[in-house]
């Protein structure tokens, strides 16, 4: 089964794995043997050793990973509305890259798997930056080793439930089906809702929750997020690049929101 999927060229667009082609069985052979993975995986065992070798009592640890899992979800819609949906960085040529890389790739081909998975080069430092002051003031070393841990865990289970949003799979569980078609609308009709992935609290207390689509706009920059061809003439090195100017829609985008479930 791992071998077969890994070599089958059909479920793949270009070099990257196509999660519109792919059922449940083959997204978990892709998910459990991609590089950026199993990256995260090598660095919850260093962080959790770490922990251990500087370990700063039971109570201060479990505080540490507690205030993790609750900053982490307002952590992600901050950086996720103002930074990833933000304009400054592509306005700049020496941040388009990172613009294109991290956010603008994957709206643009939603369902491609390498521009899902953010690249460690920014997560991984980004994941220290929140996490780690976290775990230090409340233990030390220790506490902050964990701390970094727990949010590489997070942003593991994040990455899973991500990918079962844009895969070719309607999920048995009702509480999934419904995570899936809220990311859907922040995907197919308005990009400045539902910035949750797991969970759209935060949305609903900053006032970008959306239901369905008709308790929201349609949004004429959901694909392009505002990078649009006039963008790209005053701002064009994202489009450079690319090689391509910006696309207003991707193929399939007419059908995600009628078939997500």
């Amino acid at each position: 089964m791992i071998r077969r999927t890994l070599q089958n060229h059909s479920l793949k667009t270009g070099r990257s794995f196509d999660l519109g082609k792919m059922n449940l069985s083959h997204l978990w052979v892709a998910y459990l043997t991609h590089s950026t993975i199993l990256l995260y995986f090598a660095l919850i065992i260093v962080c959790f050793t770490g922990s251990f070798f500087y370990f700063s009592g039971w109570l201060t640890t479990l505080l540490a990973i507690v205030a993790v899992i609750l900053v982490y979800p307002f952590a992600w819609y901050i950086l996720h509305r103002y930074v990833l949906h933000g304009h400054l960085l592509y306005k700049n040529r020496w941040t388009a890259a990172l613009w294109k890389r991290i956010h603008f790739d994957h709206h643009q081909d939603p369902h491609l798997l390498n521009v899902l998975f953010g690249s460690p080069i920014t997560t991984i430092p980004t994941i220290i930056v929140i996490t780690a002051p976290i775990g230090y003031l409340i233990g030390g070393i220790g506490a902050a080793c964990a701390s970094v841990g727990t949010g590489i865990i997070i942003t593991c289970i994040y990455e899973f439930f991500h990918c079962i949003q844009h895969l070719n799979y309607k999920p048995r569980s009702r509480w999934i089906q419904r995570m899936k078609a809220l990311h859907l609308l922040h995907h197919f009709h308005n990009e400045d809702v539902n910035h949750g992935i797991t969970s759209f609290v935060i949305d609903r207390l900053f006032g970008t929750y959306c239901v369905d689509a008709k308790s929201c706009p349609r949004s004429p920059t959901v694909f392009n997020l505002g990078y649009d061809l006039q963008a790209a003439e005053r701002y064009p090195w994202v489009m450079k690049i690319t090689g391509a100017p910006p696309r207003d829609r991707p193929d399939g985008a007419r059908s995600e929101i009628r078939q997500s479930p």
